[in-house]
């Protein structure tokens, strides 16, 4: 069907509508079917198209037509392309089509209990527990892509079992992926993101990969994945300082994840922030800004330690289950890290235990949180095996299976008996975040769990009362500058626009109109205000390691860009 639709050219003048009728039903036989398969292809091409339109709005028409024109074939045949590896990705399923819709018909059984019990295979579970610090099951070779465009083997890590085949070289390109007895799917012209999905799908079958080397030959390869020698660097904490009117020090956290490695969790990320507090102490700061935006949480322990290292020690959080009083996770130690100006920086996502650290520094009264209102995710959940069997209280860690459910086992709660869950953690200062474009949060998802609230605890002691009104009238001045009142425009349009189902045009004229003012609002913000630099061990760290250099650079000027940043950097100075 989609050979045969894309056999034509399509006609991008036609008044065509893709209509919410047919994104959200069913086709009800063959002929609907092909008409809706028509659209899909005919839209993906559209939004390929569009990506170019920036390069020739300035043309004349008679050559932008004629770019179009000779465009309009390259993009139908990715798009048949893509439809292809889409349908051979789902029948060449390790463990076969029977495995996956399994898995599919279970995992719809476990969400229509709340958003975050899910059937998990051996291999899902893997993948989530890599989410929280364990090492990761991988064949050690990164992904890029060369001057043509094409997907290329870009570096293989020592000891690596890409490395150790002798067979796989930098710059060779993927032309295949085989998993098991099952047939080949063909990669040539996939995306580095649709190459990697593949790639992730297994984590004990064997992958043949068939790759082009540099001479024009092709290799069939057969691999197998092990565990990740080397901690990744950029999945941990990184710290700058910002230096400008005062030396502000910059903390990101992009997960709690923890060390599954060591009883004491000494490489945790509670203890990995406290360390570059300690780096950043050195260089005399006078401020401090953790960046919790797009932390989608991790452990819960992590995140009641962390909490820790702002507060003298004392209740942090209350946990809830089905059965049984209140518990109440405490930071049990006395004294801080640091106990100098803090900003917390959060967005829509921002969730679960990121929502308990910034729910409870902002109940003590200990930091600024400032950003949107995060996700709102405020429960826990346990991987148990798919066992009636087992005993939940036992240790599980190492029980052989190859199916497990997680289960929403547990409410969180913050100190003062609140919750996060469905209305998220309310920053003390709001600005406009594009986060707040799309209806992605809890509170949005069928069968979430209802906010509650419950008795707090009696014993927690807040902090003096950071001074909100006044410093939200300070804020008025950064948040009226007009890179953030057009933010706050753009918002308000696609916000409208994106909370109500609507037809989508077919016709190119219309995508390049659309697609245009997108082009126009995607302009950086410039700082001046503050320089970024590194501390002095971070310093001797990356002096010689080129690859540890270039990533560092990356850092340096995705921050130096960040309005966010330069506008959490000005609030942070009236702390």
């Amino acid at each position: 069907m989609i050979e045969s639709v894309c056999k034509k050219p399509f006609n991008f003048t036609l008044p065509e509508k893709y209509t919410v009728s047919e994104d959200t039903t069913y086709p009800l036989n063959n002929i609907d079917t092909r008409i809706k398969v028509y659209k899909l292809a005919k839209l993906g091409a559209l939004e390929s198209m569009e990506e170019f339109q920036k390069d020739v709005k300035d043309l004349p028409p008679a050559r932008q037509k004629k770019f179009n024109d000779s465009l309009e074939v390259v993009v139908r045949k990715k798009m048949e392309k893509g439809f292809r590896r889409y349908i051979q990705k789902h029948l060449q399923w390790p463990g076969g089509i029977q495995q996956l819709i399994s898995e599919k018909y279970c995992n719809a059984i476990a969400c229509c209990y709340d958003p975050h019990s899910e059937y998990m295979s051996l291999t899902t579970r893997e993948h989530f527990e890599a989410q929280l610090g364990k090492k990761n099951l991988t064949f050690g070779f990164s992904l890029d892509e060369d001057d043509d465009g094409s997907v290329v083997i870009d570096e293989l890590k020592p000891g690596s079992p890409a490395f150790q085949s002798g067979q796989i070289n930098t710059g060779d390109k993927i032309l295949s992926v085989q998993w098991g007895g099952s047939k080949a799917i063909d990669v040539s012209g996939a995306s580095m993101r649709e190459i990697a999905d593949i790639l992730q799908e297994s984590n004990h079958e064997k992958a043949i990969l068939t790759v082009k080397k540099a001479d024009g030959s092709t290799r069939q390869v057969t691999l197998h994945k092990e565990e990740e020698k080397d901690d990744v660097d950029e999945d941990k904490v990184k710290s700058f300082i910002l230096k400008g009117q005062k030396s502000i020090g910059y903390i990101s956290l992009p997960s709690f994840y923890e060390d599954w490695e060591n009883k004491i969790n000494i490489n945790g990320c509670a203890n990995d922030v406290a360390k570059e507090i300690i780096k950043l102490k050195k260089e005399n700061i006078e401020g401090l800004i953790i960046d919790i935006r797009y932390n989608g949480g991790g452990s819960l322990k992590e995140a009641v330690e962390l909490a820790g290292i702002f507060i003298d020690a004392g209740p942090v959080a209350i946990e809830k289950t089905r059965e049984g009083k209140p518990y109440t996770f405490k930071d049990v130690n006395r004294g801080t890290v640091y106990d100098g100006p803090l900003l917390l920086m959060v967005n829509g996502y921002s969730a679960s235990a990121s929502e308990l650290f910034a729910g409870c520094l902002q109940d003590y009264n200990r930091a600024l949180v400032v950003g949107t209102p995060t996700y709102g995710k405020a429960t826990g959940q346990l991987i148990l095996p798919l066992d009636t069997s087992i005993n939940i209280n036992g240790d599980l860690s190492n029980y052989k299976t190859s199916s497990f459910i997680k289960l929403t086992m547990m409410q969180l709660f913050r100190v003062s008996g609140n919750t996060a869950q469905f209305n998220g953690v309310i920053p003390d200062i709001t600005f406009p975040d594009l986060t707040e474009i799309q209806r992605n949060k809890e509170k949005d998802n069928p069968f979430a769990i209802p906010a509650v609230k419950i008795e707090g605890n009696k014993y927690y002691l807040p902090g003096k009362q950071l001074s909100i009104s006044s410093l939200k009238q300070k804020a008025t001045s950064i948040l009226n500058d007009p890179w953030f009142v057009k933010e706050q425009t753009y918002i308000d349009s696609e916000r409208a626009d994106n909370f109500q189902k609507h037809d989508i045009s077919l016709k190119l004229s219309d995508h390049i109109s659309s697609g245009l003012q997108k082009i126009n609002k995607e302009e950086e913000k410039s700082n001046s205000i503050f320089t970024i630099q590194n501390n002095s061990y971070e310093l001797q760290r990356i002096q010689g390691n080129a690859d540890l250099k270039e990533m560092n650079d990356s850092w340096i000027n995705s921050l130096g860009k960040d309005a966010y940043l330069k506008a959490a950097y000005q609030l942070i100075q009236l702390l």
